[in-house]
């Protein structure tokens, strides 16, 4: 059986190969969740599962992007008639990755774009932001724009904001441009200064797990947004730029201030504002080598979004209960929630264990069987041919 590459593919689209092939891994967050639009910490690693994009350079203003994982032709879009918000689905990711490196004066003069993803899409696990920044890296490397990754992952988030109309921190964004093998990073989201922190779990006799739940809930729709803008509201309220100025140890003043605000903004705030503190203690232990000391602050993190936040759901739950239960050492749902997926902390001889736990628990309450894969610390965006 003959395998086609991404290039055949390209030549086989466009009438020519193309000039480079490009990759940029999803990611899952070890901790630190709603805390990137809020100017706080959070410490993703980039999963093995990419996003590849074969890429040659156009000169007449045209834009053509074609998709291996989904049942549409080339998308051909003139440069100069980028809209945001207007509706090309899939297409308005690299859509609007152009757009914003063009608006911030950059010479792109167009490009033939063919993509391919292992990352799973609806789980949580940044398909999107690879996607954007995978289209970034290429289009920097082809047209010679001399953009750092972090310079790349900004505007790769101002094309998901802006262009496409999704509110998001730039978490995702720049754990696909930053992330290194071997290493979680840990970001400071307010100034962008980061530190790879290494995290070689099998050194350690460790797993970590991702469990994608295979669930989205439509409940999900706007409550990011509104969530948001109740954070915002207690930032206004407590007179600070951001809650990450809100000090862990004045959490239960600023809590009593916000008396007149709502319990939403409440429970928003103390999630926050604990949840900057719990990458605090995160990279305290793996600073000092406790990494099995991590798995109850991950529980204490599922905790805070299920109950202050309301972004979980009954499925990642059982992940986090049905984990724990079997031995594990600590669960909670990663990303944006309401399904998606969760990370489980294991030792390596338990994986198996665990995993078949969960699988059971998912199979015994009617839901659809998860998928269960390990997270391997893995290299950010990079040119692979």
């Amino acid at each position: 059986m003959t395998t086609v590459t991404i290039e055949d593919a390209f030549t086989e689209l466009y009438g020519a190969g193309p000039e480079g092939v490009w990759a940029a891994p999803g990611r899952v967050n070890l901790i630190g969740e709603y805390t990137d639009f809020n100017d706080g910490f959070v410490m993703p690693l980039a999963l093995p599962h990419t996003a590849v994009a074969a890429v040659s350079r156009r000169t007449d203003g045209v834009l053509r992007v074609h998709s291996a994982d989904v049942s549409q032709g080339v998308v051909q879009l003139r440069l100069d008639a980028l809209e945001p918000l207007s509706d090309t689905g899939w297409a308005a990711y690299p859509a609007g990755v152009v757009w914003a490196l063009r608006e911030a004066g950059h010479p792109v003069t167009g490009a033939d774009i063919h993509l391919s993803s292992t990352v799973p899409t609806g789980g949580g696990l940044s398909s999107s932001a690879a996607l954007e920044v995978v289209t970034a890296t290429a289009l920097n490397d082809l047209y010679e724009l001399g953009l750092s990754a972090s310079q790349l992952a900004v505007l790769a988030q101002r094309a998901e904001n802006d262009f496409v109309g999704v509110p998001c921190g730039i978490m995702d964004q720049m754990a696909s441009a930053c992330c290194t093998e071997g290493n979680a990073l840990y970001l400071d989201t307010r100034d962008l200064s980061q530190r790879q922190v290494p995290f070689d779990l099998a050194a350690q006799g460790l797993q970590l797990l991702v469990v994608d739940t295979r669930v989205k809930h439509a409940l999900g729709d706007g409550a990011y947004a509104e969530r948001r803008a109740g954070c915002e509201a207690g930032a206004r309220a407590l007179g600070v730029r951001a809650l990450r100025d809100v000090p862990y140890a004045e959490l239960p003043s600023a809590l009593e201030r916000l008396a007149d605000e709502g319990e939403n903004v409440r429970r928003y705030v103390r999630h926050v504002v604990s949840d900057d503190h719990r990458v605090e203690q995160v990279i305290a232990l793996l600073d000092a080598g406790d990494v099995r000391a991590v798995g109850p602050v991950l529980v204490e993190g599922h905790v805070s979004l299920r109950d202050d936040l309301r972004v979980s759901c009954p499925e990642l739950d059982l992940v986090v209960s049905s984990a724990t239960a079997a031995g594990a050492l600590g669960a909670r749902m990663t990303g944006g929630g309401f399904g998606g997926s969760a990370i489980v902390l294991v030792e390596e001889a338990t994986a198996a264990v665990v995993s078949k736990a969960v699988t059971e628990a998912f199979a015994a309450a009617g839901h659809t069987a998860p998928r269960i894969f390990p997270a391997v610390p893995s290299q950010g965006a990079r040119r692979v041919a």
